[in-house]
């Protein structure tokens, strides 16, 4: 209890270590020291280092941006040329199935010229055959019918009329 009649007095306890730090006026003088120094180090080093990270940032920021856009525009013409070349090949589809059904009936139409084309040569030549064949007849009939009785004497070995 002897503490507390020292502490009411007002005397400070005294240690019996030295102290580490000693409060006395040039506490002053380093805290001006070091507020002037912060100072110049702001206005040197800090402001334009501030500055030039912010600079840098928006540059970065720009880049990105137009990055971004860059890859936006790309992929709208991706997009668009893809467009482009699904309509050519729907376009290029129905055009080939147009030419290809078009070819078809040129064929078939050559195709029948060409039967009737043939039918008519085969008409004509089978007339013609006809008529070769009803003159040669009736040259040999009366051939015929003398080498018949020609034949016939020879066979029977008499005469044979007819």
């Amino acid at each position: 209890m002897s503490f507390l009649p020292s502490l009411i007095a007002g005397a400070a306890p005294e240690a019996s270590a030295p102290q580490l730090i000693d409060l006395d006026g040039t506490i002053f003088v380093q805290l001006g020291l070091f507020l002037l120094l912060m100072l110049v180090l702001k206005r040197l080093l800090w402001t334009p280092y501030i500055r030039v990270r912010g600079e840098r940032v928006s540059r970065i920021e720009g880049y990105r941006d137009e990055a971004t856009r860059l890859e936006a525009d790309a992929a709208a013409r991706l997009a668009r040329i893809q467009a482009e070349l699904g309509e050519a090949r729907r376009v290029g589809s129905g055009l080939r199935t147009v030419a290809r059904a078009e070819a078809q009936a040129r064929e078939q139409t050559l195709l029948a010229e060409a039967q009737a084309a043939a039918q008519k040569m085969l008409a004509e030549a089978r007339a013609r055959l006809d008529v070769v064949l009803a003159t040669e007849r009736a040259k040999l009939a009366p051939r015929a019918a003398e080498m018949g009785r020609e034949a016939a004497s020879k066979i029977l070995r008499r005469e044979v009329s007819l």
